[in-house]
C-alpha cells in the first residue's frame, strides 16, 4: 500500500466511529446535491469515496429499485460505519481504490464523489479512472456540503491559490481527465461541481 494510502486510511480510521455525529446536519445538502446529479430511475451511480455512506440513500431514492449503487471506500472502518448505520441497504459497498475501481468501461451514469478531490493522490490520474468506468455523456458530481471558504475557516487555515477546487485549477483538471464542467457552485453552504463525460 502506498503512503497516500496509508496516510488516508489511518486519518479516516481515526475518525470513522465519529465521523456521522461530528456533521448531522449535513443530509439535506447530500440530498440536493445528488437531486442536481440528475439521476432517473434504472440507473446506476458510484458514491466514489463514500465514507460512511451518507449519500447512499438518496442515490438510491433517486435510480429507485431498479437502479444499481455502489460506495466504494478505501478505508475498512468507514464501511464498518456505513454498515452500522444500514447504509449498505442503499448500495453495494466495495473495498477499494478509486484509482483503481473493479468495474468494467462505460458501467455507469454517474459517479458521485463527497469530498473526494483533495484525497487524491493523483487527481488527474484519478479523474481518468473515475471516467472511465462512466459512459460518454455520463456525469460526475463533486461535492462539499460547505463551501471553500468555510471549510478553511473551520480546518484554521486560509484558501490558498492552489487549491485544486478553485474553479480556474478545476475546469482545467477534468478538461484533462475527460470531463468537460458543466456547472460549478462555491457558496458558503455548499461546494458543487458538475461535469460531463466526453468522449
Amino acid at each position: 500500500m502506498s503512503n497516500d494510502h496509508t496516510h488516508v486510511r489511518e486519518f479516516f480510521t481515526a475518525r470513522a466511529a465519529a465521523w456521522d455525529s461530528r456533521f448531522p446536519d449535513d443530509g439535506p445538502a447530500y440530498a440536493a446535491a445528488v437531486a442536481d446529479l440528475g439521476l432517473r430511475a434504472g440507473d446506476r451511480v458510484l458514491d466514489a469515496g463514500c465514507g460512511t455512506g451518507r449519500a447512499l440513500p438518496p442515490l438510491r431514492a433517486a435510480v429507485g429499485p431498479t437502479g444499481v449503487v455502489f460506495g466504494a471506500d478505501l478505508t475498512p472502518a468507514m464501511l464498518e460505519a456505513a454498515v452500522r448505520a444500514g447504509r449498505d441497504r442503499d448500495g453495494q459497498l466495495l473495498l477499494t481504490d478509486v484509482a483503481a475501481l473493479p468495474l468494467r468501461a462505460d458501467s455507469l451514469d454517474a459517479v458521485f464523489g463527497a469530498g473526494l478531490i483533495s484525497h487524491l493522490p493523483h487527481p488527474a490520474e484519478n479523474l481518468r479512472e473515475l471516467a472511465r468506468v462512466v459512459r460518454p455523456g455520463g456525469t460526475l458530481a463533486l461535492f462539499h456540503p460547505i463551501g471553500r471558504a468555510a471549510l478553511a475557516a473551520r480546518q484554521g487555515r486560509r484558501i490558498t491559490p492552489d487549491d485544486l477546487r478553485a474553479e480556474p485549477n478545476l475546469r482545467p483538471l477534468l478538461a484533462g481527465s475527460e470531463w468537460r464542467m458543466t456547472a460549478y457552485v462555491d457558496e458558503d453552504d455548499r461546494f458543487l461541481a458538475l461535469a460531463e463525460r466526453v468522449g
